[in-house]
């Protein structure tokens, strides 16, 4: 009868049996047999399983074949359960090491053939890339060993147990152990064997391991190697053929640094790599050489001698299907649009990522600080106690974690700051983790951000901290206490480069004011840009009832335990299309700046290392948003933190319409990342000629009115407008409410900056408490005069005192129809509102109105905190490509600075309203929607919208900022919305002859 053991998974040891030392994942031309592909497998609800699976007899043919690498639960369709999403607490009881018997644990087997000539192998080795969570391996029935660290890699010494022909191996994978407990990522908790399996034939005097340290100084580079191979390899061959290096070894004592001349270095900027060769008699090990020396001096943190701006991003590895599961392909293209949005640095949170990527990281050139596989955030909610990072019973794992990650990654020229893990609170064994990177590798510093008093890092890293606290961190003479530190402290850490680890949390509809944060970075050197949380949505491809396909989030599987749409915090969306908040993003770290000025354009070169010569300067003119001149604006090649003042063309101004000049910074020829033309930066300068606005009318000769009445292509009811050119229209109606955002519904007690929230309690819970969901109009009077008609309403919500009183005016002449809202609130309101503005509603009748023609900023969504990506001009719109596609539906899709506006129904021109600018020269807004406010916000999933047939345009006098309070900071002050009077002015035509 088989046994039944104990489950092995509360073991704290991080690898038992064969386990082989950690080492570099090296492109080797020692032979190798991939095992992805098709297992078999089987599902079992406990860990307590007999072992007999593993016999090379054993039956399996009645078990279910499954794809290597993969996830799980992430296959057939809900058979092997469900993924589950927590962002700080564990989805098990906090019991540590122990996890609950309901463990969810997958066997799998495989055949394969082994070579007859591999019987010549000094070693053979079973790689596993990432298992998660902790897995126990079986070949031709013989237990080889067990291991933890599930994005870490691990290899096994198979070489007594394989044979020529047929061999047999066996794996049993438990989604819980006492790893879980360091692997408390804000991520799906996604099983399975989920990265390759190799098998690999060590040749008998082969190379074990090389790092080839290098560094660059003034045109000169190093290299100071290290070869791990057994004296028999000798001699040992060096080879970097661009450079002219052949340098032979002929035994270990031999090995030494050398010096290259005539070497170009490497950065993110222009990724200089050099192909290289390890080789011996039995093996060559090939790999790309980067020459850089990373440094601290002082609070400055370097590259070759220069200050490192981080224009980064937290980045996961996810895909709406695959999961974690690598694709190459993907990943490439995933880089190269960071690229193109100027994201110039990637953390790898929390986690070291499939080695390949960090290949494609040094080719097309990214700052990368590499995280290990490690947190334990559930255990703050405990206080912290029993927290693994302060234990000694868990330090060979902590260890062991770290050791990999260096160890696997450590040849990387991109990889310039190690990370010891994130959020795992902080204790004796971090500190063990950093003294270890310390010893082993010199050439870069160590990062972790909870250790606040800088105790054992070298730079000073935080989340989330606020605009006016970066400011004390990085003001000389500052002397406030910095967080969790004492006045000793606080004069360590700022005595060293300070990064934002995570900032800017881009959950849903923001982050707003990215342009406050870049402003540090040119005002206090030490301050070194960061990292956005995150890169890309987490959604998951599910199908609604209907079959209609969406993006799930936490909640969506039936976890006990979830965090909802937190794990949708992304500048990507689940299906790769980037946020208006990237597009923000790429605005604001755009490398190339333009200062305007009446003799000509200065042009100033940010970047690190590049300088200007891989680009081309255009500039056009137009009127009104249409082009009338443009040409080639002839710039010197700019250094790297270098300027040059440039004449401009002399722009025709228009008299009777605005006259806007634009210069882009584009590239002069196709790279690996983006097409000849792609604009890496643009500005834009209002050189039109001063214009009036003619003021209202004032009016004193009203007089009562009712029933109906026309003005022009105006039909209106007992003072309401009922139709407009011949269509049926409902409003304009007093707008004060907006679909929530995630920031908006956050309860965060982060208002330290702000003069509008409430701690712990959401925006939104405030706006449902004062009703502004769900006003209520009473009409105070209808007033007629010749060609006008005036009513005054008083808008307020049940079981509300506060009110709003709206006057609105329509008149006609001979410029066409007029109206001017005046919106005024009463005393009492208590907090900001989300929106000023006034809604129409076109019903759909015959000809839905369906799209949008504009002269404004665009083309992408914009708010008072995130303007920069705007530019003003002439766009045309689909009325679904006005929303961004959000996984929670939220408010979305408002044009900042609307002039004129073309409604469209079916490409033809419906109605053209003229946006007239108030009294103090500010311009409305539009969002343009099938779905009100109040529908939008009701829905937690964009199929979950019900079905429209009223296209809504909503024109606001102004709207809330967005800021990023789902996890950071609130609306700036500056961009936050109190009630206030505000006028909205429009001219309203059938035709174009006023437009």
């Amino acid at each position: 009868m088989p046994s039944r053991l104990p489950t092995p998974v509360p073991d704290l040891a991080p690898g038992r049996g064969a386990l082989r030392p950690a080492r570099s994942w090296l492109h080797s031309d020692a032979p190798s047999l991939s095992l992805d592909g098709p297992w078999r497998f089987r599902l079992s609800p406990t860990a307590s399983q007999a072992e007999d699976f593993a016999a090379e007899d054993f039956d399996d043919r009645g078990w279910d074949s499954i794809p290597v690498p993969s996830h799980w639960v992430l296959q057939g369709d809900g058979a092997y359960g469900r993924p589950v999403y927590t962002n700080i607490r564990y989805p098990f009881p906090l019991d540590p090491p122990h996890v609950p018997d309901e463990n969810p644990t997958g066997d799998y087997r495989r055949h394969f053939g082994l070579p007859a000539d591999w019987s010549d192998a000094e070693c053979v080795v079973l790689r596993f890339d990432g298992v998660e969570s902790f897995f126990r391996v079986w070949v031709n029935g013989v237990e080889i060993g067990s291991a933890s660290g599930s994005r870490l890699a691990h290899e096994f010494d198979v070489t007594s147990v394989v044979r020529p022909g047929d061999n047999v191996v066996a794996v049993r994978v438990h989604q819980w152990s006492a790893g879980s407990y360091l692997e408390d990522q804000d991520q799906w908790w996604l099983p399975g064997i989920f990265r390759d399996v190799t098998v690999i034939a060590r040749p008998a005097g082969g190379v074990e391991d090389v790092w080839l340290r290098t560094g660059f100084d003034d045109g000169r580079g190093r290299v100071d190697p290290e070869v791990t191979a057994e004296a028999a390899a000798f001699p040992v061959t060096l080879r970097i053929p661009e450079l002219g290096v052949e340098r032979v070894w002929a035994t270990p004592a031999d090995v030494a640094p050398l010096d290259v001349a005539g070497v170009e270095p490497w950065s993110a900027e222009r990724p200089r790599l050099y192909d290289a060769t390890v080789s011996t008699a039995a093996e060559t090990v090939s790999l790309r050489v980067g020459f850089r020396t990373v440094e601290i001096s002082g609070d400055r943190f370097l590259v070759n001698g220069r200050r490192v701006v981080f224009h980064g991003m937290n980045r996961h590895e996810a895909h709406p299907e695959r999961g974690r599961v690598f694709d190459e392909e993907h990943a490439r293209a995933d880089l190269a649009r960071m690229k193109r949005f100027n994201v110039n640095a990637i953390r790898t949170s929390h986690y070291p990522p499939h080695p390949r990527l960090l290949d494609l990281a040094d080719e097309l050139g990214f700052w990368v600080v590499l995280e290990c596989d490690l947190e334990t955030h559930g255990f703050e909610d405990a206080g912290w106690a029993g927290n693994p990072s302060d234990d000694p019973a868990w330090r060979e794992a902590l260890l062991d974690r770290i050791e990999r990650t260096v160890e696997r990654d450590k040849n990387h020229p991109s990889v310039v700051i190690w990370s010891l893990g994130n959020e795992a609170g902080t204790g004796s064994n971090l500190a063990a983790m950093s003294a270890w990177v310390h010893a082993r590798d010199t050439g870069r510093p160590v990062h972790y951000e909870g250790d606040h008093t800088g105790e054992y890092t070298d730079v000073y890293s935080r989340m989330y901290a606020s605009v006016p606290e970066i400011e004390q961190i990085g003001a000389d003479g500052a002397r406030s206490a910095l967080a969790h530190c004492t006045p000793a402290q606080s004069a360590r850490q700022r005595a060293k480069p300070f990064l934002l680890c995570e900032y800017a949390h881009a959950m849903g509809n923001g982050p707003g004011g990215l342009d406050e944060y870049e402003a540090l970075v040119h005002a206090y050197p030490r301050v070194h840009g960061g990292f956005v949380w995150e890169w890309r949505d987490h959604g998951i491809l599910a199908g609604a009832p209907d079959g209609t396909p969406y993006y799930a989030y936490g909640g969506d599987f039936g976890e006990v335990v979830h965090d909802g749409n937190f794990v949708m915090d992304g500048m990507l969306l689940s299906d790769d299309v980037p946020t208006p908040g990237l597009h923000e993003f790429k605005a604001v770290a755009q490398p190339i700046r333009f200062g305007f000025g009446d003799d000509g354009v200065t042009v100033t070169n940010l970047r690190h290392s590049a300088d200007t010569s891989d680009l081309r300067f255009r500039w056009r003119v137009e009127h009104d948003g249409s082009p009338v001149d443009s040409g080639v604006l002839e710039v010197p090649v700019v250094g790297p933190g270098g300027s040059a003042r440039v004449p401009l063309p002399p722009v025709r101004v228009s008299p009777d319409a605005e006259t806007w000049l634009t210069v882009d910074a584009v590239l002069a020829a196709g790279t690996a990342w983006a097409p000849e033309g792609h604009v890496v930066a643009t500005a834009q300068r209002d050189a039109s000629a001063p214009r009036t606005v003619p003021a209202a009318r004032p009016r004193t000769d009203w007089r009562p009115g009712g029933g109906t009445l026309t003005l022009g292509i105006a039909e209106f009811a007992d003072g309401s407008l009922v139709r407009l050119a011949g269509r049926a229209v409902t409003g304009p109606r007093l707008e004060l409410f907006r679909a929530p955002t995630d920031n908006d519904e956050s309860a965060s007690d982060r208002v330290e900056d702000s003069d509008a929230a409430v701690a712990g309690v959401s925006h939104a819970d405030l706006w449902r408490r004062d009703g502004l969901d769900r006003l209520m109009t009473r009409r105070v009077r209808v007033e007629q005069a010749a060609r006008s008609l005036r009513t005054i309403d008083k808008v307020a919500a049940a079981g509300s005192a506060p009110s709003v009183t709206v006057e609105s005016v329509w008149s006609l002449g001979a410029d066409g129809l007029e109206l001017l809202v005046e919106v005024e609130p009463s005393r009492g309101w208590r907090t900001v509102w989300p929106r000023i503005g006034i809604r129409f509603g076109f019903p759909d009748g015959t000809a839905p109105v369906d799209g949008a023609e504009w002269f404004g900023l665009g083309p992408f969504e914009s708010y008072p905190d995130s303007l920069r990506a705007a530019r003003t001009g002439r766009f045309t719109a689909d009325i679904g490509d006005l929303s961004a596609g959000y996984a929670r539906p939220q408010e979305t899709g408002h044009r900042s600075g609307l002039r004129r506006l073309t409604l469209l129904s079916g490409g033809t021109e419906v109605l053209h309203v003229e946006a007239v600018p108030d009294r103090s020269g500010r311009r409305p807004g539009f969002t343009l929607s099938r779905h009100t406010p109040r529908q939008t916000a009701r829905a937690g999933h964009p199929f979950e919208l019900p079905a429209s047939t009223t296209s809504h345009l909503i024109i606001d006098a102004a709207q809330h900022g967005l800021g990023s309070r789902s996890c950071g900071p609130d609306v700036r002050p500056a961009f936050a919305l109190r009630p206030e009077a505000r006028t909205i002015r429009l001219r309203i035509t059938a035709d174009r002859r006023t437009g």
